[in-house]
């Protein structure tokens, strides 16, 4: 469990920033530009390693179909609706809304996977959303009156993360991180890049500037190829709900990155959060912890 926490902590980091590096892109890339670019230098990451790790040749006989629906559903989909609700919200609202994919992971698990939660783990839910609300002073009825669109599209996004959660562990279980994030990253990147070509052709020559370069590095290296050897490790080692509360977390850092780099106040509020917000990461946990131990004894 101290590695899954670390894998939680660090990923947390990285996420916390790409929604500020998404909200710097878009406007220069457009929407389908920075899911491709993004994918581009994610699967470039995965790709040196695997090359020098000399894996490549996993990637015959994969379970191509069940990648691909993974890829679209946990990169090209919610990327995209992500770029497109970062338009008309700013980057923390939209790390607030990404907070539901908990939710969301849990009720596509009752509904279509015959996962369950214990009450402890519903509690955890609760107690994470409502701290995330207090760290931004937000109330339900601010939250979805702020932009309908831009909610209603992080909404998209995290219901697709929380079908690709369940998808994952259910499909690619015997399959290497590193192959699953190379192969949903490279088949994301052929599905954006479709995409790009007939709405915005012009995104391929989008690159024009260092900061652009230097917002694609942490966006694409960091927040998509390292980020989601992170993910797909606590979703095979943990659980689908485990991975998804990654979610609760990145509000926290994105407020952290906002004080460091812009400057911006860390109210009481935030830190009242940061304690519901852990406390509800602990609930949740919890039970996925002992039913771990109860699958090790089985086995």
């Amino acid at each position: 469990m101290k590695r899954l926490y670390l894998a939680l902590l660090t990923l947390s980091l990285i996420w916390g920033m790409s929604f500020l590096f998404i909200k710097l892109l878009v406007g220069d890339l457009g929407v389908w530009g920075v899911v491709f670019w993004r994918c581009i230098f994610g699967v470039g990451t995965l790709f040196i390693l695997l090359f020098f790790q000399g894996n490549l040749r996993l990637l015959k006989n994969l379970p191509w179909i069940p990648l691909l629906l993974i890829a679209i559903l946990n990169n090209a989909l919610p990327w995209a609706l992500i770029a497109v609700s970062e338009m008309s919200i700013s980057s923390s609202l939209a790390s607030v809304v990404n907070a539901t994919t908990p939710i969301w992971t849990i009720l596509i698990g009752f509904s279509l996977f015959s996962s369950k939660m214990k009450k402890t783990q519903w509690l955890g839910v609760g107690v994470g959303f409502f701290g995330i609300l207090v760290l931004l002073d937000l109330n339900i009825v601010k939250l979805f009156n702020n932009s309908l669109m831009g909610v209603g599209t992080m909404l998209g996004a995290t219901i697709c993360y929380g079908f690709g959660a369940h998808l994952s562990r259910k499909h690619l279980k015997n399959v290497p991180i590193t192959i699953i994030s190379f192969s949903t990253l490279g088949l994301a990147g052929m599905v954006s890049g479709f995409f790009a070509l007939i709405f915005q052709p012009e995104a391929f020559l989008g690159i024009t500037s260092i900061s652009t370069l230097f917002s694609l590095v942490g966006l694409g290296v960091f927040g998509s190829g390292i980020a989601y050897l992170l993910y797909y490790y606590m979703v095979k080692e943990g659980s689908a709900e485990f991975a998804s509360l990654v979610t609760y977390i990145v509000p926290i850092t994105a407020m952290l990155w906002g004080s460091l780099l812009l400057d911006e106040h860390i109210s009481l509020s935030m830190l009242i959060g940061l304690v519901l917000i852990f406390s509800g990461v602990y609930l949740s946990s919890y039970q996925t912890k002992k039913q771990k131990l109860a699958n090790k004894i089985v086995a």
